[in-house]
């Protein structure tokens, strides 16, 4: 269950959010300005004000490149805030800026021209037009942006081919099954040649094995093409699959933001140390938290891994060798590893990287 990243995400931020507050209610916007409003807990500011905060004074950034999910339990106000990233619920306060440009001071022709063509949404709802075929569906959002038929078409069927459809042009969605109809909400996001792909649970109704399907569709288009995506679920298994970082939601605010790694192997409270309580920690883990400094001796480094090699790989590999294993990158030995180092992982005893040996 490692993350979903092929090419490598950077220190830019797309998105760039600083104190974001979603209050609904009377008078919404005093809560966030007061700070004996804002202190109380979803019950007692309800029961005051009759407001409910849906996200609570949230910052993060999204980065060029990464899969950047944000998770939580329903409630927890995760979608709330994927939609105030670009004004489909309007924001009470905070900043929300996309490649420098303030989204909040955007005027209806900046907001239609992000949502057009900067950030696209997939949604759990397809959307897709009934009387309108696979194709023409796919190509909808170029339509809206003006471009010709005949170059639209074009376009539609070449991202129809990218995510599985191709022979399936000239369908109707209600001849297509629950997975070929996301897939179909996937290419028309994809069509328009977004910065940022949106998900709002996009996955959540479908069947178990179709689900499987599509996170690895997300994989496989992010490895090709190394697009900024933002992914929203209630699953935790779905977040560590496909996650470079994830943000933990809970009653709309961000409990821990990390690797699913970090997650994983540092809980940053009970809520989070519950959350991921069941989780194979040798399927997250790597040997980076496992390894103890030293060379393995040689120019071969004998069952060499790569730092970021899950420790449940590393444990075939010593297994198999019947010796400690070396940890390289760049031809450079990091550390080494045996069956004591990553079982303390497994166990949960591990004490963390070795950044000396890192260095």
């Amino acid at each position: 269950m490692t993350g979903a990243t092929g090419t490598p995400a950077t220190d830019t931020p797309v998105f760039s959010v600083d104190g974001l507050w979603k209050v609904f209610g009377p008078k919404a916007d005093r809560v966030p300005g007061d700070p004996d409003l804002s202190a109380l807990d979803p019950a007692e500011l309800r029961s005051r004000t009759g407001c409910t905060a849906a996200v609570r004074d949230v910052s993060f950034d999204v980065r060029k490149g990464e899969v950047f999910v944000v998770m939580g339990l329903s409630g927890s106000g995760k979608s709330t805030l994927v939609r105030c990233l670009t004004r489909l619920i309007e924001p009470t306060a905070g900043t929300i800026v996309i490649d420098g440009e303030d989204v909040r001071a955007m005027d209806r022709a900046r907001l239609r021209e992000l949502r057009r063509h900067r950030a696209a949404m997939v949604f759990q709802h397809f959307g897709l037009l009934p009387h309108r075929t696979v194709l023409d569906n796919v190509a909808y959002g170029l339509e809206i942006q003006g471009m010709g038929k005949a170059e639209r078409r074009e376009r539609a069927a070449e991202v129809v081919a990218k995510v599985g459809l191709e022979g399936l042009e000239q369908r109707r969605p209600a001849q297509l099954s629950g997975g070929q109809r996301q897939r179909v909400g996937l290419a028309r996001a994809l069509a328009v040649d977004p910065e940022v792909l949106l998900f709002d649970e996009p996955f959540s109704a479908l069947d178990p094995l179709i689900r499987r399907d599509m996170q690895e569709e997300v994989i496989r288009l992010h490895r090709e093409e190394g697009r900024t995506m933002v992914f929203i679920t209630h699953d935790l298994q779905e977040a560590l699959k496909l996650g470079d970082r994830i943000a933990l939601m809970r009653d709309g605010r961000v409990v821990q933001l990390g690797t699913p790694e970090e997650i994983v192997g540092s809980p940053a409270d009970d809520y989070v140390r519950a959350f991921v309580r069941d989780v194979p920690r040798e399927q997250v883990m790597t040997v980076r938290r496992a390894m103890r400094p030293g060379d393995c001796g040689g120019p071969d480094h004998p069952g060499a891994l790569a730092p970021g090699t899950v420790v449940s790989g590393a444990i075939e590999v010593v297994a198999r060798t019947g010796r400690a294993a070396c940890v390289v990158e760049d031809g450079r030995c990091l550390g080494r590893v045996d069956h004591a180092d990553l079982l303390r992982v497994v166990a949960g005893i591990d004490a963390g990287p070795v950044k000396e040996a890192a260095r």
